[in-house]
């Protein structure tokens, strides 16, 4: 059965799915030959969010794309949890479990902030990590437009927030994400519906509802970054919704950083600047 992935990869690569030790199932994409680069995708999207990136990297790299946790097409977990600590550590099996070294850990948004996260507990195993426009400051998402503030502060409330989670069609997931955007047209309309494909399996409202509330303790752990013990690119869009204060905090945490900045960009980078992002990754080899 053809799926959203196979129109992107033209025959590259395969997907795949990592087996955690509870049993649940990560769905993850690989292509390439090289040294190994996870890629962690944003908040509510899914391994697809870099579909304008990844045919640029697999002549360099071994691409490992993953769906975080319950998220994309991995698997939903009745009663699980979507704290820090707990996508951190699915990242963490996931490169223990592949076995992987010499590892570059990078992702955009959420997936920024895992990688910096997630590199601490590999120790060894991480040569470098690249962070995209890092999600570790609070109400972020609230900061891209007013349509979006008023959208994920209803779906935290905690009453009738489970309500508004199960009423997210395609026209208010692009309401959210253009304030993540400078071009609006950098959001195609198949990705949109990829995603809301993805949303409406069983569950996925509590998914999501669940990481939305969950963005605070990627802030109360940024005070970790300071145990990261390789080299760090931090990379931020102009009109990323982090602060220059935010970023300059995060960047004086760290002990080794090259900050890059990409002009007229917004949150989602992958999306508007592929063939930068990808430059910036090859970089790193």
């Amino acid at each position: 059965m053809s799926t959203y992935t196979d129109t992107w990869t033209d025959g590259h690569g395969t997907v795949e799915f990592f087996t955690g030790a509870d049993g649940s199932k990560l769905r993850y994409y690989t292509a390439g030959s090289g040294p190994a680069l996870v890629l962690m995708h944003t908040i509510r999207t899914q391994l697809d969010y870099f579909h304008r990136v990844i045919p640029q990297l697999w002549d360099s790299f071994t691409v490992y794309a993953l769906d975080l946790p319950g998220m994309g097409w991995s698997d939903i977990v009745p009663g699980a949890r979507y704290e820090e600590p707990d996508l951190r550590a699915a990242v963490v099996e996931f490169v223990t479990g592949l076995d992987l070294h010499d590892v570059t850990l990078a992702g955009e948004s959420l997936g920024g902030a895992l990688a910096l996260q997630a590199s601490i507990d590999l120790k060894d195993r991480v040569s470098r990590v690249v962070a995209f426009n890092s999600y570790d400051y609070p109400s972020g998402l609230e900061r891209g437009n007013w349509f979006a503030r008023f959208i994920i502060s209803s779906v935290r409330m905690p009453v009738l927030g489970p309500v508004f989670a199960a009423m997210e069609n395609r026209p208010i997931m692009k309401g959210v994400m253009r304030g993540g955007v400078v071009d609006n047209s950098a959001l195609p309309d198949d990705f949109i519906a990829e995603l809301r494909k993805s949303g409406r399996r069983k569950g996925y409202p509590r998914v999501s509802r669940a990481i939305y509330r969950s963005l605070k303790g990627f802030m109360k752990a940024r005070d970790r970054y300071r145990d990261v013990s390789v080299p760090v690119t931090l990379v931020y869009s102009d009109q990323d919704w982090a602060r220059p204060a935010e970023r300059d905090h995060v960047a004086g945490l760290l002990t080794e950083v090259e900050r890059i900045t990409l002009p007229n960009t917004g949150h989602f980078s992958a999306l508007e600047r592929p063939t930068d992002v990808a430059r910036i990754l090859r970089r790193s080899n």
